[in-house]
This record gives structure tokens, sequence and C-alpha cells, in this order.
């Protein structure tokens, strides 16, 4: 039950936090797209699309377990595993190594 009431509450402020982006995206694009590339203005609903269009082109549909972001946490898994099986005299020298980089 106290579960189901934090994502009650967590609803409210993901509505305010998209109406606030949207009003960002539009104010952003008013500001600098037209003086810039002669474009025309954006409404607020227009923004609001315009976010969700990126979202779709840029930041996919899914859930984050696909495609490149599994393969990142195999890869930094990997490291960490690494690391941990390293002498501390190998870890001493990696730093070392790193810093002069």
């Amino acid at each position: 039950m106290k579960i189901f009431l934090k994502h009650l509450a967590f609803i409210p402020l993901c509505a305010v936090f998209v109406a606030l982006l949207g009003w960002l995206v539009m104010l952003l694009w008013n500001w600098l797209m037209p003086s810039l590339f002669g474009l025309s203005e954006l409404g607020y609903w227009q923004a609001c699309g315009l976010l969700v269009l990126c979202k779709i082109l840029f930041g996919g549909l899914g859930g984050h377990h696909h495609g490149h972001h599994h393969h990142r946490m195999c890869h930094s898994n990997k490291l960490r595993e690494r690391w941990e099986n390293m002498t501390p005299e190998e870890r001493e020298r990696i730093i070392e190594q790193h810093k002069g980089a």
C-alpha cells in the first residue's frame, strides 16, 4: 500500500516536470530559431509535440534494458570485475597512467 501511495505522489510531479519541459522548449525555440534560421515561432502544444517527436527519434520508445544501455552495463561490469581482480600495485600503475594522460 505504501508503494502505491509513493507512485501516486510521483504522477503529479511527472506532469509538472513535463509541462515545464514543454514550456522551456517553447521559450528556447522562440528565442533562437526565428532569429537564427528564420523559422516561425511555436505554441506550447507544438513545443510539447516537438519534445515527443525528439524522444521518439533520438531517445527510443522502449525500456532501458535494450540495445546500447545493456552493452554499456555489461562493459562496466567487466571493467569493475577486472579492477577488483587487480593487485594494489596494478591499480596504482593504472591510476598513475591516467594522471599523466
